[in-house]
């Protein structure tokens, strides 16, 4: 079993009433990740000793604060090389913004978390903290294994289709996929400029708000609400539904008795047509991109290129123009349809992935579950607590409508909480 997380909201405490300082939480972090991240490769590079010194003396909300940054962003101190061996050693001149805004909060940058190459499919090594044998997930592996393993208070990652809640749900820990460009893709490598969303890891719901509400300075950390009093969850039933494992089925239930139980409404909400659609053209839509966004890679590097990511490509250079196109105007449909669904209920309760981890490190495991909600850019919270039959984490998403983030996330960790008592 894992580590027991680091809790950002209990590290800024103790180091406010001076149980500790970021000086000694840093220190016990890096010895952690020296112990034992040979055994689970959550990290593609450290931080130079140099950064770990001025990172313990910063200042600002966030200091003390462990955090990992996707090999996908770009940073000024630490190799950039998105997963791929055709940017070995590359180096940028300066941070992605997400970067630069959690420094300059305090946080300390400790390193750089494993991607699968390009944030696409071909899996990394890094292992699921709760079980080795187990993907973690991906293409956000490393932010999500480390946060579960105790060596990260936050972490940043990308989704493009289910890079965040997917490894979230697969290592039990709270995952936020924001509304579409609510945090800027700015020196993140892109793949699908329709799609990439920058999203956040912390041990738990209140954290993961707390942290992504001082990167961003917007009001996202509202404190939930103590009950489920007046509101109305959407069981959300898709036309996938039939993919669903046995242990997703039972956690889905048992959190849809949960939340009912604190005082919700639950309707049933049947998957429009428009939106069922919307699902699948994710593939054309993102690939199309993807084979533009990396011509340079697929045209001059393919013969280093992972299978899998060149498989997407291979498939998006054979998308025409016309075909994109209508793929575009499916989506925009499916994201005026998304805004309906709303008017039926203050957030949809689905399922975060097929099921839990998967068995072995081939796979990251199957983002069905997450594509559509990429797509239509709807704020997703994945919520831990419950389990598979094998141990494994299996985590539930909270969706709301498109901006209302606090919201989101303020359901979700009253929903946390429920499950943990």
């Amino acid at each position: 079993m894992p580590a027991t997380p680091l809790r950002l909201t209990d590290i800024l405490r103790d180091i406010d009433t001076g149980r500790t300082t970021a000086r000694q939480v840093l220190a016990e972090t890096n010895a952690r990740i020296d112990a034992e991240d040979g055994d689970l490769g959550v990290f593609a590079h450290r931080a130079p000793e140099t950064a770990r010194s001025e990172a313990a003396m910063a200042s600002g909300p966030l200091a003390g604060v462990p955090f990992g940054a996707k090999d996908v962003f770009d940073s000024f101190d630490m190799p950039t090389e998105h997963g791929s061996v055709i940017y070995r050693g590359h180096r940028p001149l300066a941070d992605a913004p997400v970067i630069a805004l959690a420094r300059a909060q305090g946080a300390a940058i400790v390193g750089k978390t494993a991607t699968t190459e390009f944030a696409s499919l071909d899996p990394t090594p890094t292992r699921n903290p709760h079980n080795p044998d187990h993907t973690p997930g991906g293409s956000s592996s490393g932010s999500a294994a480390g946060v579960a393993a105790g060596f990260l208070a936050g972490a940043c990652g990308t989704q493009t289709g289910g890079s965040v809640i997917r490894p979230a749900s697969f290592c039990g820990v709270a995952g936020y996929k924001p509304s579409f460009r609510l945090f800027p893709t700015v020196g993140v490598k892109t793949y699908s400029w329709s799609l990439d969303t920058v999203g956040f890891f912390a041990a738990t719901v209140p954290d993961v708000a707390l942290l992504a509400a001082l990167i961003s300075g917007r009001p996202l950390a509202d404190t939930p609400p103590a009950d489920a009093a007046g509101l109305t969850i959407g069981l959300y039933r898709s036309a996938v539904d039939d993919l669903l494992e046995p242990d997703m089925v039972a956690a889905w239930q048992s959190a849809a008795r949960a939340i009912e139980a604190a005082g919700a409404t639950l309707v049933e909400i049947a998957e429009p047509a428009s939106l069922s659609a919307a699902r699948e053209i994710h593939a054309p839509l993102q690939n199309f991109e993807a084979a533009q966004a990396l011509f340079h890679e697929r045209t001059q590097h393919r013969a280093v290129m992972g299978a899998k990511v060149l498989e997407q490509l291979d498939h998006g250079a054979t998308v025409t123009p016309e075909a994109y196109d209508e793929a575009r105007r499916t989506a925009r449909i499916g994201r005026k349809a998304a805004s309906t669904l709303f008017e039926r209920a203050d957030a949809l309760l689905v399922p975060s992935a097929i099921g839990a981890a998967p068995s072995g490190l081939g796979s990251t495991g199957d983002a069905m579950f997450n594509k559509l909600w990429t797509i239509t850019g709807n704020p997703c919270v994945n919520v831990a607590g419950l389990r598979a039959a094998n141990g494994l984490p299996v985590g539930l998403t909270i969706v709301t409508r498109f901006g209302r983030d606090a919201r989101a996330l303020a359901i979700a960790a009253m929903l946390e909480k429920r499950l943990a008592a």
